[in-house]
C-alpha cells in the first residue's frame, strides 16, 4: 500500500475573494496581524463597463523536492513522508535562508517568536482526520484536499480526469498546488 500524500487542488473559477480561508487559517493557527500562511491574488481584465476579476489562492506548495529544506542549515525545515512541509521550531536558527530560497513567497519572519511560519496545511488537524481550516470553510469550495495516492480519493480522480497547471515549475521544487483548468 502507498504512502499517504497529501495534495491540494485549487478550482480558483470557484473563488469569489470572501477570504474565509485566510481568516479560518489565521484563527486556527494564531497568526499574527500583518501576515498571512495564504494569499489570493487577484487579475483584473478589461475596461469599464467590461470588467472581469479572477482570483487565485496561493499558499506554502509543499513541493516534492523543496528548496527551502534544502537550503536549511540545521535540519529544522523538513518535509514529511506524506509530503507536508515543516518548520521544526526547536531546531530553527532564525537564518531566514529558506524565507529567500521558496519561489512562492510563502514563508515570513515570525519577529516574535524569531523564526520562518509558513503553512502546515494545518498538521495538528490532519493527525485527527481532520481537513485544514482552509478547505473547510470555503464556501465555494475552491480547494480540494486530499490523498493522492489513494485511488478512490477525489483529489486522485481529478488529477486523472482533469486538466491542470503548477506554478512555476521551472523551479525543479515539483510543487503540489494543482490549479484546475
Amino acid at each position: 500500500m502507498l504512502k499517504k500524500k497529501y495534495t491540494l487542488l485549487i478550482d480558483s473559477k470557484r473563488c469569489i475573494n470572501c477570504k474565509a480561508c485566510i481568516v479560518a487559517c489565521r484563527a486556527e493557527n494564531n497568526v499574527p496581524l500583518g501576515h498571512s500562511r495564504l494569499w489570493i491574488n487577484e487579475e483584473h481584465r478589461g475596461e469599464w463597463p467590461k470588467i472581469s476579476s479572477n482570483f487565485e489562492p496561493e499558499q506554502c506548495h509543499h513541493c516534492e523536492s523543496p528548496s527551502c529544506v534544502r537550503v536549511c542549515p540545521t535540519g529544522a525545515s523538513y518535509k514529511r513522508p506524506d509530503g507536508v512541509v515543516l518548520i521544526n521550531a526547536k531546531e530553527c536558527v532564525g537564518c531566514r535562508y529558506c524565507i529567500v530560497a521558496c519561489p512562492y513567497n510563502a514563508r515570513f519572519a515570525r519577529e516574535d517568536l524569531g523564526i520562518p511560519e509558513k503553512c502546515t496545511y494545518c498538521a495538528h488537524r490532519l493527525e485527527h482526520g481532520e481537513p485544514p481550516a482552509c478547505v473547510e470553510t470555503c464556501p465555494t469550495k475552491v480547494r480540494i484536499f486530499g490523498d493522492a495516492n489513494d485511488p478512490n480519493s477525489l483529489v486522485a480522480e481529478m488529477l486523472n480526469t482533469r486538466q491542470y497547471r503548477v506554478h512555476k515549475p521551472e523551479t525543479g521544487n515539483g510543487p503540489r498546488i494543482f490549479y484546475l483548468r
